[in-house]
């Protein structure tokens, strides 16, 4: 076996086809964002503005946040020492848990080193609680949620994407008396659309099974305390286990769910995504902590509307230029390119000529000749940058839809 000729063949295809992904070297600017400096290639340095995070709030940066972390490293040092269960837990992680359970008005939430990890682990583990367990799983639900579902080793079943009829057609297909859940987002972080919560709920509940949300793109940005898209339809207390981030709205890292108190206890002590794994570093915790506190308050929901409407600016825009964006309403704003060259070309072109960071979203994050641009407006977007992408957009969209007439003449 030739190792390194299997290694070369892997990456060329990736090459020939337009997706192989280049890591972009940014530095952020503590009290700046969403400005930035790009360290280029050939070692010298550009600024740019950053179109495609998903510190979605800026919390990132926010003084809050950093006071808090500041003041957790000078308590304790830097990391926790070890696992949950072995010296890794400390006031900070207990705090913290504890903000999220308030958040979501559960009797308690459990902390992962990411919400892939809390995906992973949990969804993985829930059928040695419940032996015989189906879950029903959205098509386009995250791979966190598709990895977690397929190492659990139980019966699953793919649901048509938000298609509620297609689901209850596989849940009155299935034993009534076998153990069922109901995985879905609320946020589908690609086209940026809503999952049909309450219809979901309806049907577990007609058919006696669990649900499972994933709140990642929703918390810290939706509901009147930010809790995500539940809390703004007044549907949490329907929802059985909720996963969530604090690397996106809230800024930080880590990721969490929340749920019954007896059902966290459960999966804290089965699942080994969360027995094996170090804890947070109290600093991070701490940071969190202080972020899902802020964001909390009415000045939170300020930013909320903020945020909102700052993403309602950037889509009317695109739209006047004619740009084929997807709207539906959320805060993600996806222009669908539909070709992985062109799409990293514009990218290229975007941050060489522009100084504009938005990264390519190509297969298998999203179906092939759906690549797109996704951009993350957010409240510090403000009108100067939304007019430099605007133009930027506008002139080299003509420029790409010309050379791709070319390319097919």
């Amino acid at each position: 076996m030739n190792y390194e000729a299997r290694l070369d063949d892997a990456l060329a295809r990736l090459h020939e086809e337009g997706r192989y992904r280049v890591f972009i070297d940014i530095e952020r600017e503590r009290g700046n964002f969403p400005h930035a400096t790009w360290q280029k290639p050939d070692g010298s340095r550009q600024p740019v503005t950053i179109w495609c995070g998903n510190d979605y709030l800026g919390m990132g940066q926010h003084p809050a946040v950093l006071a808090a972390m500041h003041e957790a490293i000078e308590a304790t040092g830097a990391g926790s020492g070890g696992t949950r269960n072995i010296s890794g837990t400390t006031v900070y992680h207990k705090r913290l848990e504890a903000e999220l359970a308030d958040l979501h008005q559960k009797e308690a939430a459990l902390l992962f080193t990411s919400a892939y990890i809390a995906n992973d682990a949990t969804l993985s583990t829930l059928p040695k609680l419940f032996p015989g367990l189906i879950i029903y799983s959205d098509e386009l639900n995250h791979a966190s949620m598709i990895e977690g579902i397929r190492r659990n080793g139980g019966a699953k079943r793919i649901f048509r994407h938000n298609d509620v009829e297609h689901l209850r057609e596989l849940l009155a297909a299935d034993d009534p008396q076998a153990p069922k859940l109901i995985a879905f987002e609320s946020v589908y972080s690609m086209d940026g659309d809503f999952g049909p919560i309450a219809e979901i709920c309806d049907l577990a509940e007609e058919f006696g099974a669990l649900t499972y949300i994933d709140e990642v793109h929703a918390v810290g940005m939706y509901g009147p305390r930010g809790a995500g898209v539940a809390e703004r339809e007044g549907l949490m207390h329907r929802i059985d286990i909720i996963n969530a981030t604090l690397a996106k709205a809230y800024g930080v890292m880590g990721g969490y769910i929340a749920a019954s108190a007896k059902m966290v206890d459960a999966i804290r002590s089965y699942a080994p995504g969360f027995i094996f794994t170090t804890s947070l570093a109290p600093a991070i915790a701490a940071g969190a902590a202080a972020s899902v506190s802020f964001l909390k308050s009415a000045e939170g929901q300020e930013l909320r509307e903020q945020h909102q409407t700052q993403a309602k600016i950037l889509k009317m825009r695109l739209k006047g230029l004619g740009l084929p964006i997807i709207d539906h309403g959320s805060h993600i704003v996806p222009v669908i390119v539909g070709d992985p060259v062109h799409t990293k070309r514009l990218s290229d072109m975007l941050l060489e000529q522009f100084g504009i960071y938005v990264q390519p979203i190509n297969f298998p994050t999203v179906p092939r000749g759906t690549e797109r641009l996704r951009f993350t407006p957010s409240p510090v977007h403000g009108p100067d940058e939304i007019e430099a992408l605007v133009r930027a957009m506008d002139e080299l969209w003509s420029a790409c839809a010309l050379n791709r007439a070319e390319m097919s003449a």
